[in-house]
């Protein structure tokens, strides 16, 4: 019988990295590991349609710093600023709320992916945004596709959906591959995210596979179909194949 792991999770060391970075002492462990969890789940839903697709956490004796990377800083940053200072504030307000030390010195980082449709969060609410406005699933997920695989960097995807599809009474599955997605191989780089729509007559699960390359142990993971830098500068200094 197969086994069934979560391809981030799969290759994380190998490939990945953790997406929360710290050391703490046992009293303050249990303390730390929950307002991650907790500020990162009310972060994803504030900012659900800005186009985010992670956000890490990296905290040090004195300094905490939030990186979240999306595909259109402009909506979070907003103008002037003012959009990034005041999430700043609001993200203290909710450590206040949890009950975890203020750090001294607090940083909000906001990086821009130069390369979204090689992400499967931004791909997953693209997804989702298409299903909440009632656009017809197949044609969705077709079109989306499409341009997953003419992306730089991409040699496969799988989209999957769960529910009720169209509006039926019975829930079913619907599924759409292209190229290859070799989940067994330790080395493949395959991105991978859940999402929901929320219709009015239930709601649908969205999972999506995609798969950049393979990388070998003599290059960085972190250059593979698109890269991050806070100006938006596109890098790609690894080979795939």
């Amino acid at each position: 019988m197969s086994k069934i792991v979560h391809p981030y999770a799969h290759r994380l060391i190998i490939l990945r990295d953790w997406k929360s970075r710290w050391f703490a002492d046992p009293k303050k462990y249990v303390a730390y590991l929950k307002g991650d969890v907790l500020i990162r789940q009310w972060l994803e839903k504030k900012l659900r349609g800005m186009y985010v697709s992670t956000i890490e956490i990296e905290r040090s004796r004195k300094a905490t710093r939030f990186i979240i990377k999306t595909s259109r800083p402009g909506l979070i940053i907003g103008r002037s600023g003012e959009g990034a200072t005041k999430l700043k504030e609001e993200i203290l307000k909710k450590m206040d709320h949890l009950k975890l030390p203020r750090p001294e010195d607090f940083k909000l980082e906001i990086m821009e992916i130069s390369n979204p449709e090689a992400d499967a969060a931004i791909v997953a609410y693209m997804i989702a945004e298409g299903l909440e406005k009632r656009m017809p699933y197949r044609r969705v997920i077709k079109q989306i596709i499409e341009k997953v695989i003419q992306a730089h960097g991409v040699e496969g995807a799988r989209i999957v959906l769960g529910g009720r599809l169209g509006g039926a009474e019975i829930a079913r599955t619907e599924e759409l591959k292209r190229g290859s997605v070799p989940l067994q191989s330790f080395r493949a780089d395959i991105d991978f995210k859940r999402e929901r729509a929320i219709l009015s007559y239930g709601t649908i699960g969205i999972k999506v596979w995609i798969y950049r390359g393979k990388i070998f142990a003599d290059k960085k993971p972190a250059k593979t179909a698109y890269s991050t830098s806070p100006k938006g500068e596109k890098e790609s200094n690894l080979k795939t194949d």
